[in-house]
Parts: C-alpha cells; sequence; structure tokens
C-alpha cells in the first residue's frame, strides 16, 4: 500500500499527509490489509487524475482550491476507464475520507467534496442457496477427484462457511490454534473486530476430519487451512471447488462460497432467527446490512404465493 502512494505525483507536504492518512487507517480506524490497499488504489487514481489535470505534482493548495466540477470530472473519468457504479461510490467515499482527515488536523478545508452527488447504487439482495443445496455443497466437497484429505479440507471450509456464516477470508485466515475444540469459537473479522460464534458438532468434526487426514504437522501458529504445499489456502482454491460442485450439481452461477454466508442468514431468518442476534453472528457494523435479508425471505414467500394460491 505505501508504495503505491509513494508514487503518485505530489509535493512532500502531501506525501507526508499520505503517509499519517494510511497509519490512521490501520490504526485508528482499525481497517484490515485489504481494505488499505483498495483505499490506496482508490486515492492513487484520484491524485494521478489530479497530476494530470493541473499538470503539476498535487500540492496542499491545490486539493483545498479544488470545484465540484473538479471531482465530477474525476469520477466521469473513472467511469470511462469502466469503473461501475458501486466501485465509483466506494472511490468518491475514499476521496471524502481523505479529505475528512485533513481537515480534522487544520491541513486543507475543502466542502467542494461533501456538495458531489454519490452515484447511484442498483439495489440488490443476497442470493442465498436452497436449505437442500446449501447442506449438499456444505457436504459433498469430496464429490470432485483429488486426494482425500484436500476433500476433507474443502468440506471442513465448505461447512464452516455455512455453518457458522463465516467470511471466506475469516475461515481461511484462521490459525491451527483457533480450531474448535467447544461449543464457541473467536472470529476476527472486519476492521479486526471479533465475535463469538456457536460451533455446531457438524462443523466441529469435518475440522477434526481434515485435520486427522492431513499430511502436514500444523503448530499452533501455523494456518488451520493449508494447500498442497502447506501454506495457507489461497480463497482461490475455494472458488474453484465451488466452481466444480456447480457444474456437479446444476447449481447457478450465484452458488459461491459467499452465497454460503447468505444462505446462512437467511435460513436463520426463517427459522425464526431474529435480526440483532444474526447481525451479531455475522458481524455487521449495521443493523441496516442484515436487514437486507428480510427482503430475501419476503421475496421468497411472495413466490411460494403467486405459484400456490389460486386467484395468484
Amino acid at each position: 500500500m505505501t508504495e503505491t502512494l509513494d508514487a503518485v505525483p505530489a509535493t512532500d507536504q502531501v506525501r507526508t499527509h499520505l503517509t499519517d492518512w494510511q497509519a490512521y487507517l490501520s490504526a485508528e480506524k482499525r481497517a484490515s490489509s485489504n481494505t488499505c490497499a483498495a483505499y490506496a488504489r482508490d486515492l492513487t487514481a484520484f491524485l494521478y487524475f489530479l497530476a494530470g489535470h493541473s499538470g503539476g505534482p498535487v500540492s496542499l493548495t491545490a486539493l483545498g482550491d479544488l470545484k465540484v466540477a473538479d471531482f465530477r470530472a474525476f469520477l466521469a473519468q473513472r467511469r470511462a476507464d469502466g469503473l461501475s457504479s458501486r466501485s465509483l461510490a466506494r472511490a468518491l467515499s475514499v476521496v471524502r475520507s481523505f479529505f475528512r482527515y485533513l481537515a480534522r488536523r487544520g491541513v486543507v478545508d475543502n466542502a467542494s467534496v461533501t456538495a458531489v452527488r454519490s452515484p447511484k447504487i442498483p439495489h440488490s439482495i443476497p442470493r442465498p442457496l436452497t436449505a437442500q443445496a446449501a447442506k449438499t455443497v456444505a457436504g459433498g466437497a469430496d464429490i470432485a477427484e483429488g486426494e482425500p484429505w484436500v476433500a476433507a479440507r474443502d468440506t471442513a471450509v465448505m461447512t464452516l462457511l455455512y455453518g457458522c456464516g463465516l467470511r471466506i477470508s475469516e475461515a481461511l485466515n484462521l490459525d491451527r490454534k483457533h480450531a474448535p475444540a467447544g461449543d464457541v469459537m473467536t472470529i476476527t473479522g472486519k476492521g479486526n473486530k471479533q465475535r463469538l460464534v456457536p460451533i455446531l458438532p457438524v462443523v466441529r468434526r469435518a475440522i477434526e476430519d481434515y485435520l486427522r487426514l492431513c499430511p502436514f504437522v500444523l503448530s499452533p501458529d501455523d494456518p488451520l487451512f493449508v494447500g498442497v504445499k502447506g501454506k495457507r489456502l489461497s480463497p482461490r482454491i475455494i472458488q474453484g471447488r465451488m466452481q466444480m460442485l456447480r457444474s456437479a450439481l446444476g447449481l447457478p452461477d450465484t452458488a459461491t462460497p459467499h452465497a454460503l454466508r447468505h444462505s446462512f442468514a437467511t435460513h436463520l431468518l426463517a427459522g425464526g432467527g431474529d435480526l440483532r442476534t444474526i447481525q451479531e453472528l455475522l458481524g455487521h457494523a449495521s443493523l441496516s446490512t442484515t436487514q437486507r435479508y428480510t427482503e430475501v425471505d419476503t421475496s421468497r414467500l411472495l413466490d411460494i404465493y403467486e405459484k400456490a394460491h389460486p386467484r395468484a
């Protein structure tokens, strides 16, 4: 991340504040390394645009003099580069974050950035699997050819994603010492925030089966899930296994590892779980994020109504 921002055409003063902003994101905002890297890419694109726009290195004075039209021109260029509305909205949010940081420190105060309208993001709802499909995927990762321990590993990961509602990054970032021995597990999510999730017996057994077959001796600080070379398992491996399962089971393209997390939340809600509890289990910072699953449940009920009601 530092190398990316160090290369931008800017004055030494701006570079100093960029370095401080990076430290602020990591230490005070507790942003993950992936989030910091994404923020760096968006801000780098913005500063390169400004350098080309003004014909020279970006200075603090130049940042303070920017008008609404300048920010709109940046968004227009990024749109021309092929960015989606969601990516554009994130880029504008990153730029605003940097300007808020500068304003709080009395360095630059530019209100124009707040007057720029954020691109409209198309409304979408999560695409969960049916309960039967989710259970088949979680328990069927061994249907493809491969080493028994690899199949057991992939089954354990899939079962963990559906059984606990984890993000794939959360599952693959676990170390051997985090393997569940009891009924709960501590998960470190976005922003390094920790939460407790219950561990179903089927999840614990799947992980135990994998560890029993794993050919590597894993120390407590080693990754829990490893690849064939003994290094931390890459998300691409699980995504590839899911692609095989989609083909073998006739599942839609929306059947991804993350869809298992959606399925976890949707099936809990359908079974009577309350939103606050599901929010805690998923590690959502905002309840509004969790409320998307009520739309899934409503959509499912309307579909059943339309198919079953004689007057529909």
